[in-house]
C-alpha cells in the first residue's frame, strides 16, 4: 500500500479507537480520556494508566504501548495482525483496556 493509503486506514482506525473509547466515557462511565495529536491516539484510564495506539509510516504499522506491554501491527490485507503471533489489532486494544477499565470493553475496527 502507498503511504497516503497506510495513513488514510492509520486514521481511520484511530479515530474509531477515539469514537469507541469516547462512548465508553458516555454510556459506561469508564474513566477514560481520549487525547489524539497528530497519528498519536492516548487513552488514559483513571487519571494514571494509559494505552497509546500511534502509527509509524514508514514502517507501515500501528504501534500500541500499554501497562502490560508494546506491540506491533502490520495489514495483512484484512486484518492488522500483531507482527510477533498475537491477536489482531482490535481484539488486543480491547483486551487491554478491558484490563485497565475491569470491565468487558470492544473495539470494533
Amino acid at each position: 500500500m502507498t503511504e497516503s493509503e497506510f495513513l488514510a486506514r492509520a486514521d481511520d482506525i484511530l479515530d474509531k479507537i477515539q469514537a469507541q473509547a469516547d462512548g465508553w466515557f458516555e454510556h459506561l462511565d469508564i474513566d477514560v480520556d481520549a487525547n489524539r495529536s497528530g497519528q498519536v491516539l492516548t487513552l488514559v484510564f483513571d487519571s494514571t494508566r494509559h494505552v497509546v495506539i500511534n502509527s509509524q509510516a514508514p514502517l507501515q504499522e500501528m504501534w500500541v504501548a500499554a501497562p502490560s506491554g508494546a506491540f506491533h501491527y502490520r495489514f495483512d490485507g484484512q486484518v492488522w495482525q500483531d507482527t510477533r503471533g498475537g491477536l489482531e489489532l482490535a481484539a488486543n486494544v480491547a483486551a487491554l483496556c478491558s484490563e485497565i477499565a475491569g470491565q468487558p470493553l470492544t473495539v470494533t475496527l
